[in-house]
């Protein structure tokens, strides 16, 4: 219980402040999960019925678009994955979500979660928090993909989330950010210069 307790204050403290009370509420709701290299936390047509916060180690969110391999997100230590929408609608999920590194994750359950929303304001809060937190990363990378070019958009991952750069294989980051590994070679060759 412990270390739940710990990993409670460490999720309270990056993403919103919890009472001790709301300490020992997420903690009791949280469940460890030990992740290999190479497995899948989440399948396509799985329903995401968790959302992780990443103890240790690097896990990617991904899917197939006319055969390729497209990444859509990185997660490393105390940052949370959750398929969204997956999440919301408890629908089967597009989206798999692959351990890049051996992980230690903690999940929360949706129905349990949910539950408590209903009834405890600070664990809506909480909940509320999570979910802005995940819409705005996600608009920000929108944006991103939409309105920086190849170099602008890797200088902003290189300042933003280095980890990323310097733990994730070259060929997920290239479809992070929507080029080839090429186009990726080049960039970061011309911005090493």
């Amino acid at each position: 219980m412990d270390k739940r307790r710990d990993i409670a204050r460490e999720i309270a403290r990056r993403y919103c402040t919890l009472s001790t009370q709301g300490i020992t509420t997420l903690s009791e709701l949280l469940v460890p999960y030990k992740v290999a290299k190479g497995e899948k936390l989440l399948k396509e047509g799985d329903v995401c019925k968790f959302m992780y916060y990443v103890e240790k180690g690097m896990v990617r969110q991904f899917y197939y678009k006319n055969g390729r391999d497209v990444t859509e997100h990185f997660s490393y230590e105390g940052r949370i994955v959750i398929c969204i929408e997956s999440f919301l609608k408890q629908n089967p999920s597009r989206l798999m979500v692959e351990a890049l590194e051996n992980s230690w994750l903690f999940g929360i359950p949706h129905d349990a979660l949910l539950a408590l929303v209903e009834t405890d304001k600070e664990m809506a809060r909480f909940y509320r928090c999570i979910l802005e937190h995940a819409l705005i990363s996600s608009q920000e990378h929108a944006d991103s993909q939409r309105f920086e070019n190849a170099t602008e958009r890797y200088v902003r991952l290189l300042k933003s989330k280095p980890e990323i750069i310097l733990r994730a294989p070259m060929v997920h980051v290239a479809s992070f950010l929507q080029m080839t590994p090429e186009t990726l070679s080049r960039v970061r060759s011309a911005h090493v210069d």
